[in-house]
């Protein structure tokens, strides 16, 4: 198993079902997605999300950076995020950044897990630019119209819905999507 890259802290706070925080020790790091733990992704992806990725996916998530990680909870391997950055309207010098995935798994949830990946592609989106590299001015991604979890997740964290996205996925039950986004100043 690849060890955490980043080391979140030794003592975090967590938030019970009742939303009171309680001191609860354990480590949280963050890891780059590499050939070498590919495999945990794609186990991950397979258990939280609905969808099942193309190869496509899984090798242009090994080449966006910063943009994709894994998250562990006491050195085990518990959640993801990957992203992939597009052209901002046909601009050089904008790309917006679409998050395709972000999970934690059920039994990990509310221990701040998901805001540490998301946290984390804020700040690296806010980041200066690279001279020669575009300057990412939105981040948006697609929920699920009925997962009031997720909705509420990032509105939280300040993103706004932009639009309803009837049919978005088609091959589901509820197929209605929000179309959520937050500006990069």
């Amino acid at each position: 198993m690849t060890p955490p890259a980043i080391d979140m802290s030794s003592t975090t706070t967590a938030t019970t079902t009742e939303d009171k925080p309680k001191n609860v020790g354990f480590r949280v790091g963050l890891g780059d997605i590499t050939p070498n733990n590919l495999g945990q992704l794609k186990r991950l992806n397979t258990v939280l999300f609905p969808v099942v990725y193309a190869p496509g996916f899984y090798k242009d998530v090994l080449e966006v950076g910063e943009f994709a990680k894994i998250i562990y909870f006491n050195d085990v391997c518990v959640g993801a995020v990957c992203c992939r950055k597009e052209p901002a309207n046909g601009s050089a010098t904008e790309q917006n950044l679409y998050i395709a995935t972000l999970g934690v798994l059920a039994p990990y949830r509310r221990l701040g897990l998901g805001s540490e990946m998301l946290k984390h592609i804020l700040e690296q989106a806010n980041l200066p630019v690279v001279a020669g590299q575009a300057k990412i001015v939105r981040i948006y991604l697609h929920v699920q119209s009925n997962n009031e979890e997720a909705l509420e997740f990032y509105k939280k964290h300040g993103f706004e819905v932009a639009e309803k996205c009837e049919n978005y996925y088609s091959q589901f039950e509820v197929s209605d999507a929000f179309k959520l986004e937050k500006i990069i100043n």
